[in-house]
């Protein structure tokens, strides 16, 4: 995402629990984490905030192996199974140098697809670095014309991004939190996008249901 809250969280934990694979939902977010706040592990107990993201990290210091990143995964209640996030951003400054590894070794996990939330994708974000090891990069927006407006430049501040780093970059796609009777705002978001000569596809959009994501 860029500015505001437009659905990051929400619509990773929803991707993650619906995907056809096993999937592993990392939460990446420089900032904190939402999970271990929102959601209960089985039969309602808490999620333990000292293993998730943080153990992973210390992990990846001593150069562990890519199987050892389920030593870090916690599961809730229904069955997906997560990396849980930082308690505060202030434990951020901690995991310097290591936002990379950790993105690698996520990668690399045998038998899983990983859905990451990375929060706002700010410039110097820690989790930017996280990016090139992902095979594709969703930016989250609302329809309103400020949304748009930061949406085109997140886009293109991440395309640049990626062209710094070495290989082949992620294709960047853009998903729409919007009604679920609005069909003009994907169209008309990507033309904007693609008027700005920013190869970034709207892939659909994720309805607008409070109640429902509640």
């Amino acid at each position: 995402a860029d500015k505001g809250s437009p659905g990051v969280t929400t619509t990773a934990i929803t991707m993650a629990a619906v995907w056809p694979r096993r999937a592993l939902l990392a939460e990446l977010d420089p900032s904190g984490g939402d999970v271990a706040l929102r959601l209960r592990g089985p039969r309602g107990a808490p999620l333990s905030p000292e293993l998730g993201l943080i153990s992973l990290a210390v992990g990846a210091r001593r150069g562990m192996r890519p199987e050892q990143v389920f030593e870090h995964v916690q599961r809730l209640d229904g069955g997906l199974e997560v990396v849980v996030g930082l308690s505060a951003g202030e434990q951020g400054s901690g995991l310097s140098g290591l936002w990379g590894p950790v993105g690698e070794l996520l990668d690399l996990a045998p038998g899983v697809d990983v859905i990451a939330d990375c929060g706002r994708l700010y410039t110097g974000s820690p989790a930017a670095v996280v990016l090139a090891h992902t095979a594709a990069v969703v930016l989250v927006t609302r329809p309103s014309i400020d949304a748009v407006a930061h949406l085109r430049a997140r886009a293109g501040a991440v395309l640049r991004e990626l062209d710094r780093r070495p290989g082949r970059p992620p294709q960047v796609y853009t998903v729409v939190v919007t009604s679920p009777r609005d069909d003009s705002s994907p169209k008309q978001i990507e033309q904007v996008l693609r008027q700005a000569g920013l190869p970034v596809p709207v892939l659909g959009r994720v309805a607008l249901d409070p109640k429902g994501a509640g």
